[in-house]
């Protein structure tokens, strides 16, 4: 069986929270659920780093602003992650080539991770951090079950995947005005401290 819908499914997972992906997949393998998972993903040092930079992502994830700035951080690494885990996966089972499963990988992660932090880019123009805080317990829990279920349906987990997808890239459209006026007001705030810091204080 091709484990193309596998990767598919891990670079769209990898756009959201690449930690949980690398750690999900390792736990797996360990454990013996599943005999798809490359031995580099259940290497303990590996685990043990994507545990940690898993936790680190729910908390800085659910921070109004943090997770804007996180998730620019983000841009390069989790596509990188997509595509390394894709790799991976590909050279595990041998059915696909390693560079079109990293591009695959690379390319839907890069997708997703557009659709994640331009959705979060809207959501903190909100006032009240609630949304934030339920919309990133919502990735974890999507990313969290999507993968497990991919591990054992790999071609209806992809469906999911690219519906979730296509979902998030119309619902990204609509959201792109609000974007707009939230990239609007935080250079207004910036020139607004900018002009502060210039004007000279009272005289001792």
């Amino acid at each position: 069986m091709s484990v193309l819908p596998l990767v598919f499914t891990s670079g769209w997972a990898s756009g959201i929270n690449a930690y949980a992906v690398v750690l999900l997949l390792g736990l797996f393998g360990v454990t013996g659920v599943s005999d798809d998972v490359p031995q580099a993903l259940q290497r303990p040092e590996v685990l043990i780093v994507a545990g940690v930079l898993f936790l680190c992502e729910a908390v800085a994830d659910k921070i109004p602003y943090v997770d804007s700035a996180w998730d620019s951080v983000h841009t390069v690494v989790r596509p990188l992650a997509g595509a390394w885990v894709g790799a991976l996966l590909a050279g595990h089972s041998g059915s696909l080539s390693d560079v079109a499963a990293g591009l695959i990988g690379g390319s839907t992660a890069l997708a997703s991770h557009t659709v994640k932090t331009g959705t979060r880019m809207a959501v903190n123009t909100s006032p009240e951090p609630v949304s934030n805080f339920v919309l990133s317990l919502a990735e974890d829990l999507g990313v969290a079950g999507l993968v497990t279920f991919a591990i054992f349906h790999p071609e209806a987990a992809a469906v999911v995947a690219a519906v979730l997808l296509v979902s998030g890239l119309v619902v990204l459209v609509f959201l792109i005005s609000r974007i707009r006026r939230f990239l609007r007001r935080r250079a207004q705030r910036r020139e607004e401290r900018r002009l502060a810091q210039q004007v000279p204080g009272p005289p001792g």
